[in-house]
């Protein structure tokens, strides 16, 4: 080999080399740049975890008479308006499938339609279903209830209901039937897995006529109708926090309802015709414990097999007419018996 030819390929090595390390260099420049950018991100985004008496505190101002409220009216407007919302990204709620038997699953529908009709049943379709979405947040979230009737019904025993619904007289008033199916589809879709992302992990809303004391030490995340959503603050209102575990539903919906008052009010109906017009009464028995069987009771758990069922029908036929009255017998002008007809 040449001279001349040596030469050239020291410096054909010499110029690979460099360029493998201009590639290794910019490499590590564009990594250390990323890296600079989603610290940064992180920092701005992720919020220090709330101490036990800061969350113990915002329960407790959450949980406040509505009489408490900054103002009403416009005036709350200005004062909503005034608070901006936030930008940090949404992180939205898993998927609920609700698990449980039949009696769960009912339950569980009659209370979150009931909340979806009451609080939002006259709002755009996605604000009603970011409804829906607050109560799952809710029940999934260590400061709520671990049933979606717990969660609905939450403080019907005490002076201040969280769902304002409950403790006004809204359930005895009989709902418009085509708005009530419309809040029981969005209800069913919730339980079966839907997620309503525009509100993501939020767990408390109100109206934009209000303007609760509450509101600016919560995260302000978006406006859907006439409802303002929020979040809890840091990282006890993000995903990773919703840690809580659905146990059923322990308690007859029917039973967690305030007693009626009066119901001389305008528009107050006898609960029982509310309940047929809202969807049908959920059965219970007398020594209900809310689902649960009660062994103390005498109670036992028997499924019969097909060779009993026949038998079964059969005995509970005659017993039923063994059991049923007979025809009245009344006595005309003239003293002779006469059979009544039905």
């Amino acid at each position: 080999m040449t001279s001349f030819a040596i030469a050239r390929r020291r410096v054909a090595e010499h110029r690979t080399g460099s360029l493998a390390f201009a590639a290794l260099f910019v490499a590590a420049l564009v990594a250390a740049v990323l890296w600079s950018i989603m610290s940064a991100h992180a920092a701005k985004t992720v919020s220090v975890q709330l101490s036990a008496a800061k969350a113990a505190a915002l329960v407790a101002a959450t949980s406040a008479s509505p009489a408490e409220n900054r103002a009403v009216g416009e005036q709350a407007k200005l004062i909503n308006a005034a608070l901006p919302f936030s930008t940090s990204p949404l992180q939205a709620a898993q998927p609920f499938a609700i698990r449980g038997d039949d009696l769960d699953h009912r339950r569980a529908l009659l209370c979150l339609t009931q909340a979806v009709y009451y609080e939002a049943g006259f709002e755009p379709m996605e604000g009603r279903r970011a409804v829906a979405q607050v109560v799952l947040n809710r029940m999934r979230h260590p400061a709520f209830p671990k049933s979606v009737c717990g969660v609905v019904y939450q403080g019907a025993s005490s002076p201040v209901c969280q769902f304002s619904f409950v403790c006004d007289g809204s359930l005895y008033r009989a709902p418009a039937a085509a708005a009530w199916r419309d809040a029981k589809a969005v209800a069913e879709a919730a339980l079966a897995g839907f997620v309503e992302t525009a509100v993501g992990s939020a767990t408390h809303y109100h109206a934009d006529y209000v303007a609760p004391r509450w509101a600016p030490m919560l995260t302000k995340i978006t406006q859907l109708g006439a409802h303002i959503f929020y979040r809890w603050p840091g990282t006890w209102g993000m995903r990773a926090a919703f840690t809580g575990r659905y146990i059923g539903e322990p308690q007859d919906p029917l039973a967690l309802r305030p007693p009626l008052r009066s119901v001389s009010e305008p528009g107050m109906v006898d609960p029982t015709v509310s309940l047929t017009q809202a969807g049908p009464p959920i059965a219970r028995a007398e020594n209900d414990v809310g689902g649960l069987l009660d062994t103390t009771k005498g109670w036992t758990l028997h499924i019969p097999g097909p060779d009993e069922v026949a038998t079964a029908t059969s005995r509970a036929l005659a017993e039923q007419r063994a059991k049923a009255p007979g025809p009245a017998v009344v006595v005309a002008a003239s003293g002779a018996p006469v059979i009544a007809s039905r």
